[in-house]
């Protein structure tokens, strides 16, 4: 079949119909098919096929059949693979970018700087990693061997849809794994490039499979097959528990990167000026669609009215639209469903007595189609309420105000989730002291550059592993003793 494009964020009808099985584009099992929506206009863009329980099995005996060979290749011809594919994320950039902002909103200007470049990123290290990591040493009398778990089964979401693929493909290959990907239902094109981008860098059959589908009959399949080794889940906690529980009765190795609501604890010290507007613009990146968005701004008490003014001030500044637009900072929520949840928790603040600051309910005035919401600012939240405590996944901040900062950490501790967190001060031990306090797997101090190498995960209900790096790499590896080797 001809390949995609490369000068086009248009996928093709035909592949869009097909998966990638064992290093070409195959037909899937039944005709059944999943209509992908333009979030910014409400229509149709495309139709993928819809997998089945059948198609994961051809995708599994695919990446079994290919994880001899690929386990027993040296690192190094890893590496070179990985450098190509690392190349031509780079050659197709705006290629991707396109797609990521037809499938899901993203701005033209958001998808090129960040969830293109940093999608690349994870991949440049897979590859680098390959050339300092040391799979054996030796400990007195025994060698300790880290080798490929297996096959990995890997299930992406639709929030950062290439960005958290190259999180789990990259590293994953580069451990000498082989793997089935399931990308979000929601947000496929740009997996459909990335397949056939890897088919372009000379990836071996089998080591790479995709199957589209829905979550509770490709995942499910995945999460329950016996000739998977490992899962890799970012999502929900729904789909989270699902999954392990599916898993469950295998033993295979599951890692989950799953739902936050991450503090943003502004100490007395910190320069308001500059931490409340970014700390407005870090929480509603992608639209707040992220799980690590640092939505519970918790701020002195003393403070609490300027923080209101410069919070609402840098909201109200925010450009909402037209995602192709490059004055568009927000596009539109990426689905529907979460346009109706966001919009839902925006009612229940009000309902429960936060005060609105700015934006509210309904859509951006001028957008009566397409999932476009009005940045929001809630402040005197509650730590009871529902908006402190539940992922609204949208651009949604609550501020939250506290009188010693020992509350100030037991207001950022006061959640069943710990997966990122943030602190501003001048004096750093006082933040190094804070950020030691917080239970989340990731604490930013005075809004940081982004680190790749920087473990991501969570603690509580935040899922279990961690990705990025060397310690996302070590997850698709095994631990083996070999005594009496020296």
């Amino acid at each position: 079949m001809p390949p995609l494009s490369s000068n086009s964020h248009r996928v093709d009808p035909e592949t869009s119909q097909r998966f990638y099985i064992d290093g070409r584009w195959c037909s899937p099992t039944t005709a059944a098919t999943l209509p992908v929506i333009n979030p910014a206009t409400e229509a149709v863009v495309a139709h993928v096929a819809s997998g089945s329980a059948q198609d994961v099995d051809r995708a599994v005996a695919a990446a079994r059949a290919a994880f001899p060979g690929w386990s027993a290749t040296p690192a190094q011809s890893r590496a070179q693979i990985l450098g190509k594919i690392y190349d031509l994320i780079i050659e197709r950039k705006e290629q991707l970018a396109q797609a990521l902002s037809l499938e899901m909103g993203a701005s033209i200007t958001s998808a090129r700087a960040m969830q293109v470049p940093l999608a690349a990123e994870h991949v440049r290290v897979a590859r680098d990693l390959l050339s300092t990591y040391c799979f054996q040493t030796v400990e007195g009398s025994t060698a300790i061997a880290r080798e490929p778990i297996g096959v990995c089964a890997l299930i992406t979401p639709w929030n950062w849809p290439l960005y958290q693929i190259t999180a789990k493909v990259a590293p994953a290959i580069a451990a000498g794994c082989t793997v089935v990907l399931k990308p979000s239902e929601l947000s496929p094109l740009s997996a459909l490039l990335f397949a056939q981008l890897v088919h372009d860098a000379g990836l071996p059959s089998g080591v790479f499979n995709l199957v589209n589908g829905n979550g509770p009959e490709v995942g499910g399949a995945m999460a329950a097959h016996p000739d998977v080794d490992m899962i890799s889940i970012t999502g929900s906690n729904r789909a989270g528990a699902l999954v392990a529980q599916a898993a469950a009765t295998t033993v295979k190795r599951v890692t989950q990167e799953l739902g936050g609501k991450s503090p943003n604890v502004l100490l007395p010290d910190a320069d308001f000026n500059t931490a409340v507007a970014q700390g407005v613009m870090s929480a509603f990146r992608n639209v707040g669609q992220s799980c690590s968005a640092p939505t519970r701004m918790i701020v002195p008490r003393d403070r609490l009215a300027e923080v209101e003014a410069l919070a609402a001030a840098t909201a109200n500044a925010i450009i909402v639209g037209d995602p192709q637009s490059e004055e568009t900072v927000l596009g539109p929520i990426a689905n529907e469903a979460q346009f109706n949840r966001v919009q839902a928790m925006i009612e229940a603040g009000l309902s429960e007595g936060a005060r609105l600051i700015c934006g509210g309910p309904g859509r951006v005035q001028g957008h009566d189609k397409g999932f476009f919401t009005r940045p929001t600012v809630f402040s005197e939240v509650g730590t009871g309420m529902r908006i402190a405590q539940e992922e609204i996944f949208g651009p949604v901040l609550c501020i939250i105000p506290y009188e010693t900062v020992d509350e100030a950490v037991a207001i950022a501790n006061d959640t069943v989730y710990g997966l990122g967190a943030h602190v501003q001060g001048q004096d750093l031990d006082l933040a190094r002291s804070v950020a030691s306090r917080i239970r989340a797997g990731q604490v930013h101090l005075n809004y940081p550059a982004w680190d790749p190498m920087a473990p991501f995960g969570g603690y509580k209900r935040s899922g279990n592993g961690r990705e990025y790096g060397v310690h996302g790499f070590e997850e698709y590896l095994e631990t083996k003793a070999i005594i009496g080797f020296a």
